[in-house]
């Protein structure tokens, strides 16, 4: 698994007060298409946070029913990559966070079952809908879609980061 790690502010482990871990899921098929999310004008990986009592698979099988209706009963698979970043005052003045992001990937023709899905209010609001794009394409889309709208929170620098290093694992 590849490990990579962005700390801009030089924290070390001793200055982190909370650590948060996310999971997210690169969902393709034989078409060779990816499933992404796409709400408030920016898309992601389907995916989430690791609640209290769960572990890695066991968010991904929450998360993707959630997100994509799809029940995942049988899952064997291992993160091709770990993505940790640091943040200083972060949500807030005096607390440093550390992100933990574990990337999966799953092939499956499944189809997204939107009568099974639970979308938070963040995503209803923001109009959540799940898009299938050729992997060729996806940079592109992504990239054309930033300088439509921006990318405030950086998530696109991500995924750009992950599926560059997604393809050449592939």
């Amino acid at each position: 698994m590849k490990e990579i790690i962005r700390n801009e502010s030089n924290l070390k482990e001793t200055d982190v007060t909370e650590v948060v871990k996310r999971v997210k899921l690169l969902i393709t098929n034989s078409k060779k298409e990816i499933l992404l999310g796409y709400s408030h004008s920016d898309y992601q990986f389907p995916g989430g946070h690791v609640e209290k009592g769960e572990n890695l698979v066991q968010t991904i099988k929450r998360e993707i029913k959630e997100e994509t209706g799809i029940v995942l009963n049988h899952l064997n698979i291992n993160p091709f990559a770990k993505m940790i970043s640091y943040y200083k005052d972060w949500p807030e003045k005096g607390k440093n966070r550390k992100m933990e992001i574990y990337y999966y990937e799953l092939k499956t023709d499944e189809k997204p079952n939107l009568n099974n899905t639970e979308y938070t209010e963040s995503e209803k609001d923001g109009n959540f809908e799940l898009r299938y794009i050729p992997v060729n394409d996806v940079e592109e889309e992504l990239k054309e879609n930033v300088q439509k709208y921006g990318d405030k929170k950086g998530i696109t620098k991500e995924m750009l980061e992950i599926l560059n290093l997604y393809k050449s694992l592939n």
